[in-house]
């Protein structure tokens, strides 16, 4: 079943390789979407895709890259759209 996450990520994850992280960690899984820094010093991440490949994203990114430390992350589920055709890094 295909689905979508939105999915705020908080602690040490800028300036740490995050983004470059989960773009290759998403784009292996076959999950389409985007990852961004924020203001906040948070990462916003969109996931579309099988459910279980989206929630195999969630285990990765939870445990983060090696110089990163992950406090927190907020998983808001939602309809799957189909507006992604891969996975990025955007501004």
């Amino acid at each position: 079943m295909n689905t979508r996450a939105h999915i705020l990520v908080q602690g040490r994850v800028q300036g740490v390789f995050f983004r470059d992280h989960t773009q290759k960690w998403a784009s292996s899984l076959g999950v389409c979407g985007w990852v961004k820094n924020l203001a906040n010093g948070q990462v916003e991440i969109l996931a579309e895709g099988e459910k279980d490949r989206i929630e195999d994203l969630i285990g990765l990114v939870r445990k983060g890259p090696p110089l990163s430390r992950v406090e927190s992350m907020d998983i808001e589920w939602a309809a799957y759209k189909g507006d992604n055709e891969n996975f990025r890094i955007t501004w």
